[in-house]
């Protein structure tokens, strides 16, 4: 088992092209494998290959099983069988041309029928992509916990092009051989070089190689050293051979005899293994890469170079700039010949320059050998290995869907509105009334589309008139606590119930089914919905903001909600990043209740405004505060009271409360409506399972024979009274999964919420 920070892996799924497929990622994919096996050797490694001409490989032994990269049926089923294989994660090598679909989508199938966390290196960072190209990237991003960048160029451009979270990429030099540094002259004879002062390139051969820019160079250089040799190895890029055979290779030749140095270039055409590789490169004097990409972000044959201790002369392309920094090699401008001609001529002509620069580069090679990675990869594997859910027993089978129940609200409900407590399942008269609960109770009649159209109308009027009742004109403010005998507790209700009140009002408006309901609501929304530019409460802010968007669906052009939207956004981003710490990712120093409907008011507020910015730091602290409410075990664990004001503290697990399971299903329901990942309805799921038993004490909360459901989850085993915010959380949440369903069937990869 791999054991670096002291989580056990034993089982991984790698993959990405693999020998002897003739590719750079298939060299390095073998090379990451090679190096998981000798240093872990006790954990197993699942090498599942990308095929490009099945049947045309024989893979070794090695390799579990190859997908064949067009055929999307062979993406689902690899998918299928890494989650049966007890593989603990997946490292994917991400090069777009290697995987099928548009800008290699296909991938995405794979990993989005996937449970387990996943890694992936990125062998191409793109700073202009194409739609397709962004897209997946975008969605790789999304699904990745980990991604691997082998320079800080490619962490840079994956935070401002694609807007990635900084704290998922972790920049992993390129690995390489693990050999002594040795005198290329006691290397030379193997190959015929005795006397000969060598330059090498290594690559397959394309016209990015720039290899053009070297031979314009050589005269200059072989006027000064007439043994010269420039020696360019490996065979021609297989789709140029497709496309025209051996026509550039020969287009070289020419050149090179019309400069009169014909004998000073020597081609070496094929596709060289690993070890051969290495010793061409030790008996190399210069390895040069006269590259004509500045974006080129990585450069395995540029790391072999290095890490085997050869002095590099260069173009400053990305990852050459990044790992000859400092004196490590010498880099010269794009194109210029005469550079490359004077920096290798110096090079040539002092032994004691030279022996310098390839003591620097071997020193900097030794902390870039496989081992090296391997170890560095495995620390971020476990990490998130250790941060996912893990499997649990009844993991396969699907979430049961408990269809809407207003049984259990009618029972809480009488003349006046919904009582607030009760004691078992019996209404306690003593605490009343609250606006919190009938403002919930009138977003769930209008949510639940097949209830009776008699109760609906009778239902929805006594709450609208709880509501109606409850405003004070004299203080611009909502009631919130009402006495059994209808009598007001106060004068003015709390920020959050006001803001909550602005929120049913909006989405009545919006989702009631009678009309005279929703011309009711959008007026009384209208004429009071003002006191929400007024709100200081951040979960204020945030119930508002959710109003303002469901009446802006409603009404198109409202003024009032969209300045609302305008208002706190900006507000939010600011606190959060005044309270954030490198392991704090959230918009205060401590948990409370309701965390959920932080981000989900950033993604619905984003959405209605336009401003993906909103929408990615709401996903983002939202994926963080799942993170918080994730069990050991993978179950959904409810931010608990024991842990509300505990700043910057890792939240409590008691008592666990149904309004946190209800948050963040509609949280996460909004994510997919925002993103259509389906990994959010995966989420969702997971934490309306909550209700059903799927949680620290494997009890059910939702009485289903009923629709009630239990107040909470303590130490000792539940709350068995049933209050109006519980049977309202168990509701809207069944009310939540059922439309995540319906907008899901027919969509390919998306979880099922069906008993």
């Amino acid at each position: 088992m791999a054991k670096v920070l002291g989580h056990e892996i034993n089982h991984l799924a790698l993959i990405g092209n693999f020998l002897p497929r003739k590719c750079g990622i298939a060299t390095f994919t073998t090379d990451v494998y090679s190096a998981l096996r000798q240093r872990f050797p006790e954990m197993s490694v699942d090498v599942w290959a990308m095929d490009d001409k099945p049947g045309r490989y024989s893979y070794p032994a090695d390799v579990t099983g190859s997908i064949d990269q067009h055929d999307l049926s062979a993406y689902l089923e690899t998918a299928r069988k890494i989650e049966a294989s007890g593989a603990q994660a997946i490292w994917v090598q991400h090069e777009y041309g290697i995987f099928g679909g548009s800008a290699g989508d296909h991938l995405l199938a794979l990993l989005d029928r996937s449970s387990l966390p996943v890694i992936v290196t990125l062998h191409t960072i793109l700073e202009r992509p194409n739609p397709d190209e962004r897209r997946v990237m975008e969605a790789l991003l999304r699904r990745a916990d980990r991604v691997i960048v082998m320079a800080e160029r490619g962490r840079e451009i994956l935070r401002r092009v694609y807007g990635a979270n900084t704290r998922q990429i972790v920049n992993i030099p390129h690995g390489v051989p693990d050999r002594p540094l040795v005198d290329p002259d006691s290397m030379k004879d193997r190959f015929g070089w005795q006397g000969r002062e060598v330059v090498l390139t290594f690559g397959l051969l394309a016209p990015n190689k720039g290899i053009e820019t070297l031979i314009e160079a050589l005269p200059a250089i072989a006027s000064r050293h007439p043994s010269l040799l420039y020696v360019v190895l490996g065979a021609t890029h297989p789709h140029l051979v497709e496309h025209e055979g051996e026509a550039y290779r020969d287009r070289l030749k020419a050149q090179a005899e019309r400069l009169g140095v014909g004998n000073n270039i020597a081609f070496i055409d094929e596709f060289v293994e690993y070890d051969a590789l290495i010793d061409y490169l030790q008996a190399a004097d210069i390895y040069a890469t006269p590259y004509n990409n500045p974006a080129q972000i990585t450069s395995g044959t540029l790391s072999y170079a290095v890490g085997v201790g050869k002095a590099v002369v260069s173009t400053p392309y990305v990852h050459a700039t990044e790992i000859l920094a400092d004196g490590h090699g010498v880099l010269v401008d794009f194109g210029d010949s005469s550079a490359f001609a004077r920096e290798i001529d110096r090079l040539l002509s002092s032994g004691r320059d030279r022996r310098r620069l390839q003591e620097r580069a071997y020193a900097r090679g030794r902390t870039m050998i496989w081992p090296r990675l391997a170890e560095a990869a495995m620390v971020e594997i476990e990490a998130i290995v250790d941060a996912r859910p893990r499997r649990l027993p009844n993991a396969t089978k699907p979430t049961r869907l408990l269809p809407p129940d207003f049984s259990a609200v009618e029972r809480m409900s009488d003349s006046t509105g919904m009582y607030q407590h009760a004691i078992f399942s019996i209404p306690d008269r003593r605490h009343g009334y609250c606006i919190d609960d009938n403002a919930r109770a009138l977003m769930l009649v209008s949510a639940m589309d097949k209830l009776d159209p008699t109760l609906r109308d009778k239902w929805m009027t006594t709450y609208a008139s709880f509501v109606q009742y409850a405003w004070n004109p004299d203080e611009r403010r909502y009631r919130n606590f009402m006495r059994f005998d209808r009598s007001w507790c106060e004068d003015v209700g709390s920020e959050d119930s006001n803001g909550r009140t602005l929120w049913a009002l909006g989405v009545t408006a919006r989702d009631a089914v009678d009309k005279k309901h929703r011309d009711w609501a959008r007026m009384f929304f209208d004429a009071t919905a003002s006191i929400g530019l007024e709100l200081q409460s951040l979960r204020a802010q945030s119930f508002a903001m959710l109003g303002a968007a469901a009446m802006l669906e409603a009404s198109p052009g409202h003024t009032l909600s969209r300045q609302i939207l305008e208002r706190f956004p900006d507000q939010h981003l600011r606190l959060m990043e005044e309270a954030r710490r490198p392991e704090w990712r959230w918009f205060e120093i401590v948990l409370a209740y309701d965390n959920a409907r932080l981000p989900q008011a950033l993604i619905v507020a984003g959405q209605a405004l336009g401003r993906e910015d909103y929408v990615r730091v709401g996903l983002d602290t939202l994926d963080w505060i799942i993170e918080k409410q994730t069990s050991p075990e993978g179950r959904f664990r409810a931010v608990g009271h024991e842990s509300f004001g505990r700043p910057y503290a890792e939240p409590l697990p008691f008592d666990q409360q149904p309004l946190e399971a209800q948050a963040t299903v509609e949280a996460c329901a909004a994510a997919f409506h925002a993103t259509g990942d389906t990994r959010w309805i995966a989420e969702a799921e997971r934490a309306y399972g909550w209700f059903l038993g799927a949680n620290d004490l494997n009890l059910p909360l939702a009485t289903a024979a009923d629709g009630g459901c239990f107040d909470g989850l303590t130490p000792t085993g539940l709350n068995r009274n049933q209050g109006a915010e519980s049977i309202l959380a168990l509701q809207l949440a069944s009310c939540a999964i059922s439309g995540l369903s319906k907008a899901t069937q027919g969509v390919a990869g998306a979880p099922r919420a069906v008993a």
